[in-house]
């Protein structure tokens, strides 16, 4: 209340404010303009930008008139317009000083409020938080030099093995197959696998005039672990109908969702392994994932149907098209050209019928999997060329389960009501440690889509329930990008509600970091605050799993803020089954990924031309080498790579990633070989690290450096926030014009540039670092675009190939 009417005082005196202001403005009558002969006034503004009023008449006889006449001019020929833009100038000055005023008062309450609150609480607060055993944690060694000469890392040497590390061990867990067996016949009547019932779908136009699907969206139904087994077991029998045997490929092409993880199981039991191909990769890399691997039955969904239709006649190895989410009468109608007659279409309850009649007893059942088989072919999303397939083994996944376990194990054993929403691509290695690490705990597996996470996702019907909303989340895999739409999806909601809700946001999360940087929590800030916050992902995550890309400090450390629980990042490739570096829980700091799981050993190399060695103070610097039973056995059709390499036994991958390691052997990831370019004036810039700075400004949603050795600045291409243009826009009286037309105006380019400018200052980029021109482009680049991957990873070469010419044109007028 205390705030409340100190605010109320500040913005309800205008009237005093207002005189002492304008007692002191500087008046320009039209004699000035007169006695020097000119036929513009000009006044000052804010910023001392010049303003034009109109014209005043030049009068050569008024000049020479007596000083009493000369005032009867100015009153007769003394412009209105002036007076009046003077005037609106004079009062946007006023109110900028006003809103400092208020602002400043805001803060000074808040801080007088909040500090007399921590000296009558902090005692409580130590004895209940007990902050020293958390900084005591988070100084303990993260991992340890076991060979100083080559810089080699593993993990800590004290570390809790999980019960499911000892699980493993114990029932000889050393396959895929064998995992999902156990975690049947563990949780049996247990919910399982959950999707969401489509009501309707609706077609709407876009703020670019284009039509886009809005999903009307029901109730989930679920799996129980029970009906998991008895459909894999109908399955596996019928894709043995299909002809397929032990060892044979098959792939699966298709979003993520609870079919995709059935086949998966039925494929798994039956010793197939699967091609995983991204469901947003181009046509042409799907055509060279199913020609290179020679794949005789492609399973895929309802809605690719027509892709694979048309891309049917160039993989001549395809004899069997399974649709996962369609009946078998459907089929035909969804092809946007016939199928080649070849190619038998089934669907997968159809198949899973014929299954049904022809179950084999166990002892005729072949050879199950064993260890070092493939389970695996994991094509990459080919964000820098041709996608490659990875080949990972069972003992390959199986070793990074166990490891990752172990990292989480000071969150102690699963909860009743744990719940993971999936929504991350399940052909990436990482989606499928989740859901394979789930459902082993039990834990139930909510199925999602980036469209329909939240209310306010694209694709949810004004009305429904984001998927979280309902599903209500206690573990939440991520990347980069979604966190920091989330984080930027708050900020927008604050900032629509008024200066001074933005205010006291921003206070209290800067407030929650710093305590959390002690080792406090902050109950009562929680509950006030930031409870409405953790609703939109369904206000019970207590776990939040980053990978995929670096995690910007600022995003970390704010998302653990309004969250309120562990953001843990990782680090890992698809060639070491996305798995290496994994912080802890215990872990205060931001933007780190830990150290090496126990299985994964880490190295760290000079790279001579970037500028990083090991010697380097205050830490040592080089590229990442990865050795462990995580690796994998090498690129499909391609023993030529020197990607890999073995050594005294152990196999390792060249990442070409760069990381320093601070003293208690926590990594941070700071550059990548490839995004490093060395400008004309001799100086290099990392572009992905300047993407992951300036990916935190509320105008960017998304963007691509591009940076020519034969200049000496960058330029982006910028996916910018709808919301914060159009609230620029209205500010500089270009209100109620269409979005696709206001990014192409130079003002509003100028001003969003102006931005993202002073976020880069602010972060403490270089200025050779900073974009000197940028170009707006008006579509959210979605996976389907080809410009992302389904990770949200930029695909660089893309976007420059697409945006060629604006780039061109930006490098000439920069």
């Amino acid at each position: 209340m205390a705030l409340l009417l100190i605010c109320r005082r500040a913005s309800s005196s205008p009237g005093a404010l207002n005189g002492i202001r304008f007692a002191h403005l500087p008046v320009i009558y039209a004699s000035d303009a007169l006695r020097h002969n000119v036929r513009y006034i000009r006044t000052s503004g804010v910023g001392n930008e010049p303003y034009d009023t109109a014209q005043v008449r030049k009068n050569s006889a008024s000049a020479s008139l007596a000083i009493p006449q000369i005032r009867d001019i100015e009153e007769k020929h003394r412009d209105v317009g002036a007076i009046a833009l003077e005037s609106t100038h004079n009062k946007k000055d006023f109110s900028l000083k006003n809103e400092a005023l208020k602002e400043k008062v805001i803060i000074q309450a808040l801080t007088f409020m909040t500090k007399t609150f921590d000296v009558l609480t902090l005692p409580l607060y130590a004895v209940l938080h007990q902050p020293w055993k958390k900084q005591a944690l988070n100084r303990g060694k993260k991992a340890v030099l076991v060979d100083e000469a080559r810089q080699e890392w593993g993990s800590r040497e004290v570390f809790v093995k999980s019960p499911i590390h000892e699980e493993f061990d114990q029932f000889n867990i050393d396959t895929l197959d064998k995992l999902f067996t156990r975690a049947i016949e563990k949780h049996g009547d247990r919910k399982c696998l959950g999707s969401r019932e489509v009501l309707g779908v609706h077609e709407v136009e876009d703020h670019m005039g284009k039509l886009v699907k809005k999903y009307d969206l029901g109730e989930y139904n679920w799996l129980t672990y029970t009906d998991l087994k008895n459909v894999t077991s109908k399955l596996n029998q019928g894709m043995r109908h299909l002809g397929l045997k032990p060892k044979q490929r098959i792939a699966i092409f298709a979003e993520t969702r609870a079919e995709w993880l059935v086949t998966a199981v039925a494929a798994f039991q039956l010793n197939l392994p699967i091609v995983t191909v991204f469901a947003t990769l181009g046509d042409e890399g799907v055509i060279h994932a199913l020609n290179e691997t020679e794949v005789t039955c492609l399973f895929t969904s309802e809605e690719l149907m027509g892709r694979c239709s048309s891309i049917a006649e160039k993989v001549p190895c395809l004899a069997n098209v399974v649709c996962i989410n369609s009946s078998k009468d459907k089929l035909e109608e969804l092809s946007a050209t016939p199928f080649p007659k070849r190619i038998q279409l089934n669907s997968l309850s159809s198949l899973a019928s014929s299954g049904e009649s022809q179950l084999a007893p166990e002892e005729s059942m072949e050879l199950k999997p064993q260890r070092e088989d493939t389970a695996i072919i994991m094509y990459t999303s080919g964000s820098t060329g041709v996608p490659k397939g990875v080949v990972i083994s069972h003992w390959n996944l199986v070793c990074a389960l166990k490891a990752i376990t172990d990292s989480l194990a000071s969150f102690g054993d699963p909860r009743e009501d744990d719940c993971y929403i999936a929504y991350l691509p399940l052909a990436h290695a990482l989606e499928l440690l989740c859901e394979a690490m789930c459902l082993l705990q039990g834990v139930q597996i909510g199925y999602s889509s980036p469209l329909t996470l939240t209310d306010k996702s694209l694709a949810v019907k004004d009305g429904c329930k984001g998927d979280a909303t309902l599903l209500k989340p206690t573990v939440l895999g991520s990347v980069p990008l979604v966190l920091e739409r989330i984080l930027k999806g708050i900020q927008m909601k604050i900032s629509e509600r008024g200066n001074e809700a933005s205010i006291v946001f921003d206070f209290f999360s800067k407030y929650k970091i710093n305590w959390t940087r002690l080792g406090y929590e902050t109950p009562l800030v929680d509950r006030i605050f930031f409870k409405p916050i953790r609703e939109l992902v369904g206000g019970k995550v207590r776990l939040v799993i980053c990978g995929g890309a670096p995690l910007a400090v600022q995003t970390h450390e704010f998302m653990r803020a309004l969250l309120g629980c562990p953001v843990l990042q990782g680090y890992g490739l698809t060639e070491t089954t996305a798995s290496g570096l994994f912080s802890i829980g215990e872990d205060l700091t931001a933007g780190r990924v830990g150290g090496p799981i126990t299985c994964t050993n880490i190295r760290l190399i000079n790279w001579e031309e970037g500028g990083y060695r090991v010697t380097d103070k205050p830490y040592p610097r080089g590229e990442i080498y990865l050795g462990g039973d995580n690796v994998a056995m090498g690129y499909f059709k391609k023993p030529e790579s020197t990607d890999f390499f073995v050594e005294n036994g152990k196999r390792w991958v060249q990442t070409g990633d760069i990381a320093e390691v601070h003293p208690d052997g926590a990594f941070r990831i700071i550059d990548r070989k490839k995004d490093l370019v060395k400008l004309s004036s001799g100086e290099y810039i990392s572009l992905g690290k300047i993407e992951s700075i300036l990916k935190t400004s509320p105008f960017v949603e998304n963007l691509c450096v591009y940076a020519d050795p034969y200049f000496s600045y960058p330029v982006a291409v910028v996916v910018t926030s709808q919301a914060q243009v159009e609230s620029v826009a209205a500010k500089l009286g270009k209100g109620g014009e269409k979005y696709v037309h206001l990014v192409k105006d130079p003002v509003i380019v100028k001003a969003v540039l102006s931005a993202i400018q002073k976020q880069a200052n602010l972060l403490k980029l270089e200025k050779h670092e900073i974009p000197q021109q940028i170009h707006i482009c008006p579509e959210i680049w979605m996976p389907q675009s080809g410009l992302v991957t389904a990770a949200f990873k930029i695909k660089r070469n893309n976007v420059y190939k697409q945006f060629h010419q604006e780039i061109q044109d930006m490098l000439r007028n920069a």
